[in-house]
């Protein structure tokens, strides 16, 4: 009987420190996790790259400029639109993160581009990333700003 309420104890407290220690545990994973959370700028970054990646290339269309967001944080934004199994998407992405596009922007609407979208969520798309970008040639757009920039200057 001794034996049994002995076995009986150690398991007792096995099955305790086991459960101590999975607690321990969660509250470990769970702060490590806080402390881990993504920025919006580090979310939109590998949106962006998980399109390129996945994505499918058409035609677009960028319609306009927008220099900053809605919530009144400075940025720039393309407006484009694209066409997608007889659906007509008008999507806007911020490029302020992609300085190349950005210096650009002045000059892009109207201009027909390359769009990279997900196949699996059409309006999920991009104008360019960290390592694509569909607007061709974007060193003569940014010669032509600089022209007219120069010329605002002149007069």
């Amino acid at each position: 009987m001794n034996r049994i309420v002995a076995l009986s104890r150690d398991w007792g407290l096995a099955v305790a420190a086991s459960a101590a220690c999975a607690l321990a545990g969660v509250w470990v994973w769970k702060t490590v996790r806080a402390r881990r959370r993504k920025s919006p700028d580090e979310i939109e970054r590998l949106r962006r790259l998980r399109v390129n990646a996945c994505g499918r290339i058409i035609p677009g269309t960028i319609v306009e400029l927008a220099d900053s967001m809605p919530e009144g944080a400075p940025g720039t934004i393309l407006v484009y639109e694209y066409e997608v199994a007889g659906v007509t998407y008008a999507v806007a992405q911020d490029v302020s993160s992609l300085p190349k596009v950005a210096a650009a922007a002045p000059m892009l609407p109207g201009q027909t581009t390359s769009v990279k979208y997900d196949p699996r969520q059409p309006t999920n798309s991009i104008l360019a990333c960290e390592s694509w970008c569909g607007i061709p040639d974007l060193a003569a757009y940014r010669e032509a700003l600089r022209a007219r920039q120069e010329e605002a200057g002149e007069k």
